[in-house]
């Protein structure tokens, strides 16, 4: 496992470290066993880092990170994030009562003295124009509950914005061969700041697997399914803001990606981990075959200057006009 610097925090993370949306249960059915085993797998194979929310499962992804970090907090991290329970557009949903509600919350479902990374959950930009979180949030980092904050935000206006605030120390962001906005200047302002960079759905959902077809069907309880037009959260949630049918398609022109890279996962993993901005990636996992498949990605060959820009164009010219929601 290569390991990265988060930021000025002083933590190495691992560059593919472990995203728990999936194991919570928002991606269909999750076994509570086979979920262990697969946190276990990861840390076997040098994962250090590990990123959730109290949402995740209303606690549930919490709660199976302590069972399966007990003992190891000294070099097993662990990012977590708020705000997402209540009502992200009411003001009241960020005070300082309530923020510190949810950390203890999350600070006892982790079985923890200390976050090491506490993210405000994809709040709307008039809520962090307000600042009044960053002062809770700097209150908390005081004594001890948190070592540092960061953002997990929908949009490079947002993430932009957040740089301006001097105790921001990470930035979570939808990146992917889907979602390449960022790179142009959220990514090099970032860098030049040493705030660390978490990207998250860096499969698009899946479909940057090339798994999937238009007849593909998803579990009722599961975001693919229910949320697929932003019917209850950002669209850009769900595959990258793309239309299903169009995201297929869309993955099937990229299918030349796999040739010497093993599969369209490792490659997709890979064209991350290649811009050099990155802190970490996190894909989700449910289970050991997906772990053993993501962290395959170290080891796939880069991406030639010739393919980036192949990759650049086809963003340009036949991605970008069909994302849909805050980006």
């Amino acid at each position: 496992m290569k390991y990265r610097p988060l930021g000025k925090t002083g933590l190495n993370v691992s560059e593919i470290s472990f995203g728990t949306w999936a194991i919570g249960g928002s991606w269909g059915q999750t076994d509570e066993r086979e979920s262990l085993r697969a946190l276990d797998k990861a840390m076997d194979e040098g994962v250090n880092f590990f990123d959730t929310a109290d949402v995740y499962g209303d606690g549930r992804s919490e709660r199976l990170l302590a069972q399966a970090t007990k003992g190891k907090e000294d070099r097993i991290y662990i990012a977590t994030k708020f705000c997402r329970a209540g009502d992200i557009h009411d003001p009241a949903t960020y005070s300082e009562a309530r923020v510190r509600e949810w950390c203890e919350a999350s600070l006892k479902r982790l079985d923890r003295e200390t976050i090491d990374l506490y993210q405000i959950h994809c709040p709307p930009l008039a809520i962090l124009q307000q600042g009044s979180v960053f002062e809770v949030l700097d209150k908390l980092q005081q004594e001890g509950k948190i070592r540092a904050y960061g953002v997990s935000v929908e949009s490079v206006e947002e993430g932009l914005f957040c740089l301006k605030q001097p105790g921001v120390q990470a930035l979570q962001v939808i990146f992917n061969l889907f979602r390449q906005k960022p790179l142009a200047e959220l990514l090099p302002r970032a860098a030049a700041q040493e705030v660390g960079l978490l990207v998250r759905l860096p499969l698009a959902s899946g479909l940057l697997t090339g798994k999937f077809t238009s007849d593909s069907r998803f579990e009722n309880e599961d975001h693919r399914n229910f949320n697929r037009d932003g019917q209850h959260f950002n669209v850009g949630e769900t595959f990258a803001g793309l239309p299903f049918a169009k995201g297929v398609e869309l993955a099937g022109e990229l299918a030349w990606i796999a040739e010497g890279r093993d599969s369209m996962t490792r490659a997709s993993l890979r064209w991350i981990l290649d811009q050099p901005e990155i802190t970490c990636v996190i894909p989700g996992f449910k289970n050991v075959a997906q772990v053993e498949d993501n962290l395959a990605a170290q080891s796939a060959a880069s991406f030639t200057d010739e393919e980036q820009a192949r990759l650049a164009a086809f963003y340009k010219e036949s991605v970008h006009e069909h994302i849909r929601g805050s980006y």
